[in-house]
């Protein structure tokens, strides 16, 4: 008896030892996603307020270069569109 009982265990310990070790996987491929998601998100926000100062510092100069000036906002709206992407994607938007 003691043998079928300890063949009972080892099958249902085994089976929890699977379970766990796929939810801790599937936990840490989802914690490492935030993590490169959260590091992308702040390159993102730093190159967008470089961009906004080099903007306000064109602009307090009377920069005569119109082009650039709108390439540089371009850029800025560009990496705004991306900031909110990666925001949308670490907090889902949940309609209650």
């Amino acid at each position: 008896m003691q043998s079928s009982k300890d063949e009972g265990s080892g099958d249902g310990s085994g089976l929890s030892v699977v379970n766990g070790s796929q939810s801790t996987d599937s936990s840490r491929a989802s914690e490492g996603a935030d993590k490169t998601t959260a590091n992308k998100l702040a390159v993102l926000r730093q190159e967008h307020r470089e961009l906004d100062d080099a903007i306000q510092a064109m602009v307090a100069e009377g920069a005569l270069d119109q082009l650039l000036l709108s390439r540089l906002k371009k850029r800025k709206l560009m990496l705004r569109d991306q900031i909110t992407k990666l925001e949308d994607e670490i907090v889902p938007d949940i309609i209650a």
